[in-house]
């Protein structure tokens, strides 16, 4: 996609409902809007196609799972060029949830779920200081997810 999808009040709509409660009936959103099921599909698969709806799943709540302990942790690269190889190696950790290339002091900020604080220790020990190419790490413990969300669509 080489320049961003418009949305319009209906696409705007429908996905305020959808980011409400995905699984919200398309004929439900379609009464609401004042449309027809169809067109509603037809929405919906035009945000798909076009990215703005990325993926359709589940969350698992992991502390619902035994994975209490929630960390961020900062990376520092040895090397700029290392970062696709530690990338790559990032992502056959399982605990790690989340990665980002960022600006400021680190080269990627990760998010890791843990059982304990104890299993965090052995994926830092065992896991990441393994990985060639980060030369060091800063972690930092959650103590409480305060709120998550889907980005506001309607904010201009």
């Amino acid at each position: 996609m080489s320049q961003q999808f418009r949305i319009d009040s209906l696409d705007r709509k429908i996905l305020s409902f959808l980011t409400t409660n995905a699984r919200t009936p398309f004929l439900e959103i379609a009464r609401e809007c004042h449309v027809s099921g169809a067109a509603i599909h037809q929405r919906v698969q035009k945000l798909v196609d076009e990215g703005v709806i990325v993926g359709s799943q589940f969350h698992v709540s992991p502390t619902h799972v035994g994975y209490t302990t929630c960390a961020y942790m900062g990376l520092f690269l040895k090397e700029a060029n290392l970062y696709k190889r530690v990338l790559e190696a990032l992502g056959k950790v399982p605990e790690i949830v989340e990665c980002h290339y960022t600006t400021g002091n680190y080269s990627l900020f990760i998010k890791i779920y843990a059982r304990t604080n104890d299993h965090l220790k052995r994926v830092l020990a065992e896991k990441l200081q393994a990985i060639e190419g980060i030369a060091r790490t800063e972690t930092f413990i959650s103590l409480e997810e305060s709120f998550k969300r889907q980005i506001d669509i309607s904010i201009k």
